[in-house]
């Protein structure tokens, strides 16, 4: 079974992770409601099961919550793939939402890179600042050491280009983490 738990406490935030690559329940709670959303969004389209309990300084604000999630979700990520024998390794999704259309691929390469152009029109989603998007996924991408390139191609509400960009990671991944077969898909030999 491909999983992981990862748990990670600071003085900011206290994040704990469950993920199995293979499915099972979903259930999140970050006190942050359109994030809750948006991870059990990922993990559905993923085929993920996730359990995502974290505690953060929210008087402050989110950012600290979504960063640190991003932080355990990736070394979550990275741990349960293991040595990442026959996995497909590339995956790509496109998502449209209303009038958003968004963009992944992503390489589970161990070579860690974001590249993310996805300005959001509206600064705000209910209580999600949205430019905590690009913290998450930047923070998921160094942790669990992917290649993972986003794009908005067109879009005019914050909320439909962030649900269309979790979405489609999620779509990108289950088909970039998919056993195909018993060996290593890099020419190197490893990934």
């Amino acid at each position: 079974m491909r999983q992981a738990s990862i748990q990670r406490t600071t003085k900011e935030t206290d994040v704990s992770i469950t993920l199995c690559l293979e499915g099972g329940e979903v259930n999140v709670s970050t006190g942050i409601g359109f994030f809750d959303h948006m991870l059990t969004a990922l993990a559905f389209y993923a085929g993920f099961g996730l359990e995502v309990a974290a505690l953060g300084d929210l008087h402050v604000d989110g950012h600290h919550t979504v960063e640190d999630v991003g932080i355990v979700l990736g070394q979550a990520l990275r741990e349960a793939l293991g040595d990442k024998r026959g996995i497909r390794r590339y995956g790509t999704a496109m998502i449209p939402m209303d009038e958003a259309l968004c963009r992944t691929v992503l390489d589970l390469s161990d070579r860690p890179y974001l590249v993310f152009d996805a300005p959001m029109p509206q600064s705000m989603t209910g209580g999600y600042d949205s430019c905590l998007t690009v913290e998450f996924m930047r923070a998921l991408t160094m942790n669990s050491r992917i290649t993972l390139h986003q794009k908005c191609e067109y879009g005019d509400n914050a909320h439909h280009i962030t649900e269309a960009l979790f979405k489609s990671l999620g779509r990108a991944l289950k088909e970039a983490v998919r056993i195909e077969s018993g060996d290593i898909t890099s020419t190197k030999g490893a990934l």
